[in-house]
């Protein structure tokens, strides 16, 4: 099939999957007019790239995992997949904990906020009494 064809049946345009291509997680032929053709398991693969990068994965991780991406829902158990996917998971901990810390941090400026509107509220309110 052709890519506006493949295009149409994921919903993914045609210039990410050129993007696709060429971070090599897509392969295609050219016909004798130059036009890329992709084989039947193209649909397939485009809806595994995309599952994956939902997940958060790059495509660079997503090249190591994706021969591991076949024959069903999930990926394959094999140790690359592991590994993989515990890095990711690793990194969105890390994140949830920076995150996690950042809105502490930002709770105690809201509350010191808070308090120091309080504070001057009623030092305008003694002011006015005076």
């Amino acid at each position: 099939m052709r890519i506006g064809e493949l295009s149409r049946r994921t919903g993914v345009s045609a210039r990410s999957l050129r993007y696709y291509e060429q971070q090599g997680l897509l392969t295609a032929c050219r016909d004798a007019s130059g036009y890329r053709r992709y084989g039947a398991d193209a649909v397939e693969t485009v809806g595994r790239i995309r599952e994956l990068l939902a997940a958060g994965l790059n495509t660079a991780d997503i090249g190591e995992v994706l021969p591991c991406a076949h024959g069903g829902p999930g990926l394959m158990s094999c140790d690359v997949t592991l590994r993989v996917l515990g890095d990711q998971l690793a990194r969105i901990d890390a994140e949830m904990a920076e995150l996690g810390r950042r809105r502490e941090a930002l709770v105690g400026v809201c509350e010191a906020t808070a308090a120091r509107r309080r504070e001057d509220e009623a030092l305008a309110r003694f002011a006015l009494r005076a």
